[in-house]
């Protein structure tokens, strides 16, 4: 398939998902944050879709099928992402796309369910650490963190936590073992073996903790923050709210009409489970 092809069989999927979406807004069935424009992620949805490939290097707009793009493209837009933000990213497993959250997305998810600001830092073994948990709430606080610059070495790191502040003023505190985040790296394909995690294994602990902040946050909460004060509707919960697209025969061009972030993401995290 020629190039100039890709791009109108992407743009007729993009297209016809913000067609559908618009009509599930009218109809009630859905509701996207107010902060967010379906718009604007789909257009570089387009943009980035032409230049994906699957881990053979062919274009996932050849490899996949087209509810499944369209589908993905759904979720992006259900979970107000955007992947200008960096905060998704598209992976092909097989012959389906799949959406992969970023921690990014997730911090941005997590902030329009009640987060003000989370902030995450290494333990190293040399460190003075002391934490505390509150009888009554259970939150964690804590009482002391003394880091020499001599003690920061990525070989040495025995923790890290992330420290969240909640827009009523509500702080805890989530800790994670070294051996819970490598744990937790164990899911992926690269099993926190990637250039990204032998190089920077500072950061990649950081993403993991503050990952695990967030889901706790976005999990605890409800759908209130997608609804304006004088707002509500009515919809049934069916197969667990998960809206799918179909196409109907001929709804876009047939087969033959039809950033090095993101390519290094692809040959990584080939089956793996999104963000860790």
């Amino acid at each position: 398939m020629k190039p100039s092809q890709i791009a109108k069989k992407e743009k007729n999927i993009t297209d016809h998902v913000l067609m559908k979406v618009t009509e599930f807004q009218k109809a009630g069935a859905i509701a996207l944050p107010k902060d967010y424009s379906p718009e604007n992620a789909l257009k570089f949805a387009y943009l980035q879709l032409i230049q994906t490939n699957d881990k053979n290097g062919k274009p996932v707009l050849e490899t996949c099928t087209k509810d499944s793009i369209a589908n993905t493209l759904l979720d992006m837009v259900v979970q107000g992402l955007n992947p200008m933000k960096k905060q998704c990213y598209f992976i092909a497993y097989g012959n389906k796309l799949q959406l992969s959250r970023s921690y990014q997305g997730t911090i941005a998810i997590a902030k329009r369910t009640g987060l003000k600001n989370i902030v995450a830092n290494i333990i190293y073994e040399e460190d003075k650490f002391g934490y505390e948990i509150d009888p009554e709430s259970g939150l964690k606080k804590i009482i002391n963190h003394t880091q020499d610059i001599s003690n920061i070495d990525i070989n040495k790191i025995k923790g890290a936590y992330a420290v969240t502040t909640m827009q009523d003023g509500t702080r805890d505190v989530e800790i994670m073992t070294i051996l819970q985040i490598k744990k937790a790296w164990l899911q992926g394909a690269a099993n926190g073996n990637s250039k990204a995690h032998l190089n920077f294994t500072d950061e990649m602990c950081k993403k993991t903790v503050i990952t695990r902040a967030c889901k706790g946050i976005i999990n605890s909460s409800d759908d209130s923050y997608l609804f304006d004060d004088n707002r509500a509707i009515e919809s049934e919960k069916e197969d667990e709210n998960k809206i799918e697209i179909g196409f109907e025969q001929n709804a876009i061009e047939s087969q033959e009409e039809q950033e090095e972030e993101v390519l290094e993401i692809q040959k990584e995290m080939f089956n793996q489970k999104p963000d860790f």
